[in-house]
């Protein structure tokens, strides 16, 4: 029985199999457990991870979900908890609690074409998606990846992009903020490539993550190509801190981000993205 049938407020210590630099203030976490056999996870919900004597912080999981054993979590280094995560060693440990939240539900999109945007660190979230509809990708259409960055420096995970992207059966479109260095690839926000993407709009399932600002403009783009509101799904990764629904941190209008979401149908909380200070 895992702990969390009795105590969803006690971490799970588990030990760091691998700290990886993504980019010069993100890194990615490999852990596995001491205590017992993960539970499975779903594209798109996150765990709570506890660095001891410092603080929690909610962390999407980015693994691939057919190999629960390994969690695999990316993130940036910008708080008082992340930053000490980043100054962890191999074989340190972590407490982690979860599998919390809801899914990117993959299955409504089959027979459709897939698009998938993701805004900087918002790849990490959509990462074990794209693994799971690639590992059955002959029930989908187009399956096309949008991705945007402020530099090309900042580009995640960038051998899997390269991977992905000399795939036959997936297409990856990828633009920079600023274009430095040897970059020859799109210039521009993200909304720009989405204009001339080559996917069926009227018979697609879009699926975005990144901050507010851009999915809300994102959300707008679909619309405009012909996607409906209820074929959008969006991430809201917000301020969680007890993942239960019990501390109202992460309220947003009338939903709790770590019960209801964070994983959304745009259509119900679009109009709460319009109003401040929600």
């Amino acid at each position: 029985m895992y702990a969390q049938a009795y105590n969803p407020m006690l971490p799970v210590p588990h030990r760091i199999q691998r700290l990886r630099r993504e980019t010069k203030d993100t890194f990615t976490l490999e852990l596995s457990s001491t205590a017992r056999v993960n539970p499975p996870f779903l594209p798109g919900q996150f765990n709570m991870l506890y660095l001891f004597g410092v603080g929690e912080v909610p962390i999407s999981i980015s693994g691939v979900p057919a190999q629960p054993e390994l969690l695999v979590h990316t993130t940036r280094a910008v708080g008082v908890v992340t930053k000490a995560m980043a100054k962890l060693k191999m074989g340190q440990m972590i407490g982690v609690r979860g599998p919390y939240g809801t899914a990117w539900p993959a299955e409504v999109a089959q027979g459709n074409d897939v698009v998938l945007i993701a805004g900087g660190i918002g790849l990490a979230p959509l990462r074990p998606l794209i693994y799971k509809v690639l590992s059955n990708r002959e029930r989908y259409g187009r399956v096309l990846l949008l991705y945007g960055t402020r530099s090309p420096e900042e580009i995640l995970y960038r051998k899997e992009v390269e991977t992905w992207r000399s795939r036959f059966d997936m297409e990856v479109l990828v633009t920079v903020d600023r274009a430095i260095g040897n970059w020859h690839g799109h210039v521009g926000v993200v909304t720009k490539i989405l204009q001339h993407a080559p996917f069926d709009p009227y018979h697609a399932k879009a699926y975005v993550c990144g901050p507010e600002i851009m999915m809300t403009a994102s959300m707008d783009a679909l619309v405009k190509r012909g996607v409906t509101k209820d074929n959008i799904y969006v991430s809201m990764e917000r301020n969680m801190k007890c993942a239960i629904g019990q501390c109202g941190h992460c309220q947003f209008g009338p939903k709790f981000a770590c019960k209801d979401g964070p994983v959304f149908r745009s259509d119900t909380i679009s109009r709460y993205l319009a109003v401040r200070e929600v």
